[in-house]
């Protein structure tokens, strides 16, 4: 990556970062406010409405509905994050059940021998 596209990414981060706030939405709220008296007083029902949709709910949803994404995000990631243990634990149990099961195999080998050689032994005294 370029100087300018890293600065520009971190830029980005930075800016995004800040505006996932509920700060940020109390600040641009704020900011929504000061026009709102011309607003009314211009007695017009598009610009009444224009503020409301253009000024208001834009600035101010913005930052919290980049706030929800970052709570929705946390949670999955979490989630995610509780799965890949649980896997783990999972796979874990199953290689030891392997395990368990390849020395139980091992031991039923032996006795499968030691039971075919008492029954050569019997064979072996009755001719």
């Amino acid at each position: 990556m370029s100087k300018v596209q890293d600065f520009n990414t971190k830029l980005a981060a930075k800016i995004t970062s800040g505006v996932a706030t509920m700060w940020c939405a109390y600040a641009f709220a704020i900011i929504a406010l000061i026009s709102l008296p011309s607003a009314l007083k211009s007695g017009s029902a598009i610009t009444i409405v224009g503020w409301v949709a253009q000024t208001f709910l834009q600035l101010v949803l913005l930052s919290i509905i980049m706030v929800g994404q970052n709570v929705a995000s946390a949670s999955v990631e979490q989630k995610i994050t509780e799965t890949h243990t649980a896997s783990l634990g999972e796979f874990e149990l199953a290689k030891e059940a392997r395990e368990i099961a390849k020395q139980e195999l091992l031991e039923l080998k032996e006795i499968t021998r030691e039971i075919q050689q008492v029954l050569r032994d019997l064979e072996g005294k009755q001719k």
